[in-house]
């Protein structure tokens, strides 16, 4: 998976199609992501120690990571990603549009 947790992604399909967010959590093995205010669900919560009150909470709901794309920082736009092999041996990313 290209995306990992604490990249800037856009969304570029479903309802939340355009609005931009910062990965929380990568889900790999599911092939999802969490995104910071995207993808807004309501949740009935039962009262627990953290919130006594408990009620209907607003989450953030994983999204496919077919329908985010990663943001290039310089130009802020998304664009796509490849990967190559430094001199050294490691395994870097890079935006295809700014090789």
């Amino acid at each position: 998976m290209k995306i990992k947790k604490g990249d800037l992604v856009q969304v570029i399909a479903g309802k939340d199609k355009g609005k931009q967010g910062v990965v929380l959590r990568a889900l790999p093995s599911r092939n999802r992501v969490v995104v910071e205010k995207v993808n807004m669900v309501k949740k009935a919560q039962r009262p627990t120690q953290q919130n006594p009150q408990g009620g209907i909470m607003s989450i953030e709901a994983p999204l496919h990571v077919s329908n985010v794309m990663l943001v290039n920082p310089d130009t802020k736009k998304p664009a796509r990603v490849g990967f190559r092999i430094e001199e050294d041996g490691t395994k870097v990313r890079y935006f295809k549009d700014s090789k």
